[in-house]
């Protein structure tokens, strides 16, 4: 099974897309969300709360990771080597 990684980077155009897009990785079986940019420890918190919710679903499970200070190139070559079950695609996202 295909386990895409994401790089979140910041800013966000809108955040009222954040849980929209947190849900579409969730069905995508998105692996890892590794958040670049100004605020992307808070960012990474509100990640995993939608995530989690209120613990009631244990199937909700995403790895995330924030990265202040570093480059795109950095955090782009940090997902691409992560790996879980299946290596899959690293895709640069901004919402």
């Amino acid at each position: 099974m295909t386990e895409p990684k994401i790089v979140l980077e910041l800013p966000m155009s809108d955040a009222a897309l954040l849980p929209a897009f947190v849900e579409r990785c969730l069905a995508e079986n998105v692996s890892l969300i590794a958040v670049i940019g100004e605020g992307c420890e808070g960012i990474e918190d509100e990640i995993d709360w939608l995530i989690v919710g209120d613990g009631s679903d244990p199937s909700r499970f995403i790895t995330t990771s924030s990265h202040p200070g570093e480059t795109l190139d950095q955090v782009v070559e940090f997902a691409t080597a992560w790996r879980v079950t299946a290596d899959g695609p690293t895709q640069i996202i901004r919402i």
